[in-house]
């Protein structure tokens, strides 16, 4: 991937833009996962989904982020998202703060297929929906993924439009695939993720680094 030129000054944004860890979910997570689920979703995932997507299924990623800002003996990010966009690297954190997003993602072989995104609403229109779509899509390309796929709700129109900003195409609708309402899915897909669409990536990463601080212990 391209370089990114990082002598951008974050400083002056560091005390307005939010501040989120990104990590592993693990099982003490759960009920804070379920509650997020009920205030997102009519119908949620029980307990012992999670718990299996955790600990028994080597093709699942889930991945929380934390309120850095209420996360005791958390390090600032100083450069914060351009390390985590650029290099991934990781952090050691002690202690976690209270949950604000989840997301999910299953991979076979080259084909990766995001479950389920769930942002608190308290936090939504900070951008922290689109940091779950960019971090799903850079470990698929970071796994050899050449193609992304998931569902979403027809009458969903704004995730739909961050969906078509990350490449993603309606390739078949699915009826009736949500069962609180009966209501009908899109099945949508981006490929290829190819050295054109890593370039994209990039770009994507700078304007989110434009709004949130990011610690990364992925």
């Amino acid at each position: 991937m391209a370089s990114i030129d990082t002598s951008i000054d974050s400083q002056t944004q560091a005390d307005t833009r939010p501040h989120v860890i990104v990590r592993q979910m693990r099982l003490p997570d759960i009920d804070e996962v379920l509650t997020l689920d009920r205030l997102s979703f009519p119908t949620a995932w029980p307990a012992r989904t999670y718990r299996y997507e955790i600990t028994s299924n080597p093709r699942s990623t889930m991945i929380v982020l934390e309120d850095a800002n209420q996360a005791e003996g958390r390090p600032d990010g100083l450069r914060g998202l351009f390390r985590y966009l650029l290099s991934g690297a990781p952090g050691h954190v002690p202690q976690s703060g209270p949950l604000v997003a989840y997301c999910g993602m299953w991979q076979i072989i080259d084909e990766a297929h995001v479950s389920t995104i769930a942002v608190h609403p308290r936090w939504r229109g900070n951008k922290l929906g689109e940091l779950m779509m960019w971090t799903m899509v850079r470990r698929a390309i970071r796994h050899q993924a050449v193609k992304v796929t998931l569902e979403v709700r027809v009458s969903n129109y704004a995730a739909q439009a961050l969906y078509r900003k990350y490449g993603f195409e309606v390739m078949s609708v699915r009826k009736k695939y949500y069962r609180d309402n009966g209501e009908d899915a899109y099945n949508m897909m981006v490929t290829p993720l190819d050295g054109a669409y890593r370039e994209k990536m990039i770009t994507f990463g700078r304007e989110l680094s434009q709004y949130i601080r990011v610690t990364d212990e992925l």
